[in-house]
């Protein structure tokens, strides 16, 4: 299943870099959530295991 997120999340992907979450893929309880990522410093759309991802810094929640 894919759930596309509005709005984006802010977050680290271990190896990548900062970015936004644009997405999430389920393929079930036996699979890894896969995190649909744009990464900040180069643009690249990654998708990244539940494991390498990190949450990011939200400025609005102080």
């Amino acid at each position: 299943m894919f759930t596309q997120l509005n709005p984006t999340i802010p977050l680290h992907v271990l190896g990548k870099g900062d970015g936004y979450a644009i997405g999430m893929i389920d393929y079930g309880q036996e699979h890894n959530l896969i995190w649909v990522t744009a990464l900040d410093g180069s643009g690249e759309i990654w998708c990244a295991p539940n494991h390498k991802v990190r949450l990011g810094k939200n400025w609005t929640t102080g």
